[in-house]
């Protein structure tokens, strides 16, 4: 392992005191530090450490080309990643394998049998392919497989414990540099990068760098508290400010997907809106803090069950609601039909209102993931597409028509008219034919010559239109 030293004595020396202290306005004292056993447990837990951490390597394509969110474009890189079973299951960041055609993962080898083990230089570790079972933009989590079984792992712990000052551990690869560990304390327990993100991190000042996104962050007791995603940096490199995503959303997200290959979450079709001094002072409401609904999506069930824009929610099944995340994150746990119960104040005057949970739309985005310009490629169409078959039928379980090609990105270079196009479009027909799978779209517009027009119907968020792209 390799071990900041510097940061190391710094860390310690300013977390830690040598010295027996009393706080001022209490009686404990602390206990003298034994800086050696402290060392030596470092030590140890990082060694406990390396079997769990891996190293991904990624080639593929990623969007965001020509400054477009659905293009493609080819990619190499990596990153971090850690086993969470015994059966090879690991979890690592979303964006370190979007767009991989090709996983894959670099595992700690024990040592050569017959050999002493004492040399420091490690072996480079066993290179072997990886699967990709889902992934969850909205948390920035994968989750692959590898196939084997009796892998070591690391145990989750409960990210609500977790305090600022309490020491942690970084690992993973930064820079590509295999086997590093870094040590720090928790900046903060939940930082909010956006008013009313529904996604909280811990921050930390040990020490990330690019290529540490999807190792884990670790206590003193080798148990997981986050997934390492990103940092805040003016110049690229470390200046202190790592984010993690929590061990207790890292669970949920890891234990759907590995249960059923995505992430379902629950949704009651309002957006939820935390109540500001400033927005309570303008809209004269009585309480500076709380959740206000901002707006009540058409058709969905807090619509149906009479809800408005500007009601004040008060509690979520009895329990008082602080923040819009925080409705949100509730929501987000529960049972896809199942009802929560919804104490609101309108004009003065509470009522509550029984809604039922529906699950969240997915993210069309996803299906690019799935394709490359080999295979899923229909140029005269400037897009990627997949046939609707039994795995997609499980991710877009509820179609106006029961085949056809869904569209997973748009292609660079496509016709101008393909901006008619958006992922996650299902074509069903070209110029009055119905279309049933890729082939048969192909064969449609190979006859098409420049400037003809193919008119496509299209389904789109449950709605049938017509698509009008021009052969460029």
């Amino acid at each position: 392992m390799i071990v900041q030293r510097t940061l190391f004595r710094i860390m310690v020396l300013s977390t830690l005191s040598v010295f027996s202290m009393t706080v001022r306005g209490q009686s404990e004292t602390t206990n003298l530090v034994d800086l050696p056993a402290l060392g030596q447990a470092l030590e140890s837990l990082a060694e406990r450490m390396r079997p769990a951490v891996v190293q991904i390597h990624t080639t593929g394509y990623t969007m965001g080309a020509n400054g477009s969110a659905d293009l493609l474009s080819r990619q190499i890189s990596g990153g971090s990643g850690v086993l969470l079973s015994t059966d090879g299951y690991i979890v690592t960041n979303a964006h370190v394998v979007d767009g991989a055609r090709r996983i894959q993962i670099v595992l700690a080898d024990p040592n050569a049998p017959g050999s002493p083990g004492h040399s420091v230089i490690k072996a480079s570790g066993r290179l072997v392919g990886a699967q990709l079972v889902g992934v969850d933009h909205a948390t920035d989590i994968a989750v692959l497989k590898i196939e084997g079984d009796s892998f070591p792992f690391v145990e989750f712990a409960d990210s609500e414990g977790l305090r600022a000052g309490q020491p942690v551990m970084a690992f993973g690869s930064p820079l590509g540099l295999q086997n590093t560990v870094t040590f720090g304390v928790v900046s903060a327990v939940a930082r909010q990068l956006e008013p009313d993100a529904t996604m909280i991190y811990v921050q930390t000042d040990a020490p990330i760098n690019p290529g540490n996104s999807g190792g884990p962050l670790v206590n003193m007791r080798g148990e997981l508290i986050g997934i390492n995603t990103f940092i805040l940096s003016q110049s690229g490199g470390n200046d202190g400010l790592g984010f993690a995503a929590p061990s207790n959303i890292v669970r949920n997200v890891f234990e759907q997907i590995r249960a059923t290959g995505r992430m379902k979450r629950g949704v009651i079709g309002i957006n939820a809106q935390t109540i500001t001094p400033m927005l309570a002072k303008g809209l004269g409401l009585a309480s500076t803090w709380g959740v206000i609904d901002g707006d009540v999506y058409p058709n969905g069930p807090a619509h149906t069950m009479g809800i408005q824009p500007g009601d004040v929610i008060l509690s979520l099944d009895g329990k008082t609601m602080e923040n819009g995340r925080q409705l949100q994150v509730n929501l987000y746990s529960r049972r896809i039909g199942e009802s929560v119960d919804l104490a609101i104040m309108r004009d003065g005057r509470p009522r509550t209102v029984r809604v039922p949970v529906a699950e969240q739309p997915d993210d069309p985005g996803r299906f690019a993931e799935m394709v490359s310009p080999e295979e899923n490629l229909v140029a005269k169409l400037g897009i990627l597409a997949l046939d609707y078959d039994e795995e997609l039928k499980n991710m877009i379980p509820f179609l106006r028509e029961e085949s056809g090609v869904v569209v997973a990105a748009r292609s660079s270079g496509g016709p101008p008219g393909s901006s008619g196009l958006s992922p996650g479009d299902i074509i069903h027909g070209v110029n009055g034919h119905p279309i049933v799978d890729l082939l048969q779209l192909r064969e449609s517009v190979s006859v098409l010559k420049v400037l003809d027009s193919a008119v496509l119907h299209v389904e789109r968020m449950g709605r049938l239109m017509y698509v009008v792209v021009e052969v460029d």
